[in-house]
């Protein structure tokens, strides 16, 4: 089966540079996706985008060339709720990976069962809008709790303006199910806006009050109003962004978690050098122990509980 791209969709950086930055070892990349191959794997009748094909054999080729040692694969919107390509990933790892699935209310307790067994260890809720249709929270909530038997955390991803509307579930998710809630890439904040702002004051809030919530310091390509620095450049890239990822690593040392995001989906303006998104780590993590923090004991306590 062959699927065409959505227009504008930008191919990732076939190109890496080697990061600068040394990766303590046993790095984990806590954040990366496969596409397809659409042959192989063909894309959701449902999706909002076609992506490019970004395979399993690329991304560890990724990885080796950045220096991390393990992936926690997120099952990507534009695959639905059919996890066939990140169970392949999985499978293939090695056990070097660990996924992150979406499900519907019909998933059995078998399959679940199953996708354990593969190494799956989260469940995502997306509510970004242009990205996904509307789903139930009722039946949101009955997963949650489905999945929270398997010792699973619920990922969710919204906007930062949405928190709001969202407080309500997400806390219920948190303290009605159970779940660690893992939140990606700090809920998107509005980084033109003042770091002490109130948009991102809730977002610290809500991470203060329940004490099982993580986040990810993800995505500062996706994130930043100054963008990239030019190739080759000294300039310190996404620079807007590290006041906030520095925040929460500094508050909340114990309930980060950091990753590529590669191959990027929906980047309209730019592709980024995974290689600089590596050199952008040492910004926000300062120190060999929040780094040590951020890339191998918390990702493993969370994903390899039984290798700690």
């Amino acid at each position: 089966m062959e699927f065409t791209k959505t227009p504008g969709w930008l191919d990732w950086y076939a190109g890496p540079s080697i990061p600068k930055f040394k990766l303590p070892a046993g790095a984990v990349d806590a954040h990366c996706h496969v596409f397809g191959p659409g042959a192989e794997f063909p894309f959701a009748p449902e999706r909002k985008y076609t992506p490019c094909d970004a395979s399993k054999q690329q991304l560890f080729a990724l990885r080796d060339h950045l220096g991390f040692a393990r992936n926690v694969v997120v099952q990507a919107t534009c695959h639905g709720a059919d996890n066939s390509a990140l169970l392949d990933a999985l499978s293939a790892s090695g056990g070097m990976a660990r996924g992150v699935a979406t499900v519907r209310r019909s998933v059995s307790d078998a399959e679940l069962q199953a996708m354990h067994t593969a190494g799956v260890r989260g469940v995502r809720f997306n509510f970004v809008k242009r990205l996904v249709d509307f789903t139930p929270k009722d039946e949101l909530l009955e997963i949650a709790t489905r999945v929270g038997q398997l010792g699973w955390h619920v990922v969710i991803y919204f906007e930062a303006v949405d928190l709001p509307e969202l407080w309500d579930f997400f806390a219920a998710v948190h303290d009605d199910c159970g779940a660690t809630v893992v939140v990606d890439h700090m809920g998107r904040p509005d980084v033109s806006q003042p770091v002490d702002g109130p948009e991102f004051a809730l977002f610290l809030k809500f991470m203060r009050e329940h004490k099982n919530v993580w986040s990810k310091l993800s995505c500062p390509e996706r994130l930043s109003v100054s963008g990239p620095p030019a190739r080759n450049s000294e300039q310190q890239a996404y620079r807007d962004v590290v006041p906030f990822a520095r925040r929460v690593m500094d508050e909340f040392p114990e309930r980060v978690l950091w990753g590529t995001d590669w191959p990027h989906p929906n980047l309209k303006d730019h592709m980024p050098d995974d290689g600089l998104l590596v050199d952008f780590i040492p910004h926000i993590a300062v120190t060999p122990a929040l780094q040590q923090r951020l890339l191998v004991s918390n990702p493993m306590k969370l994903y390899w509980p039984e290798e700690v």
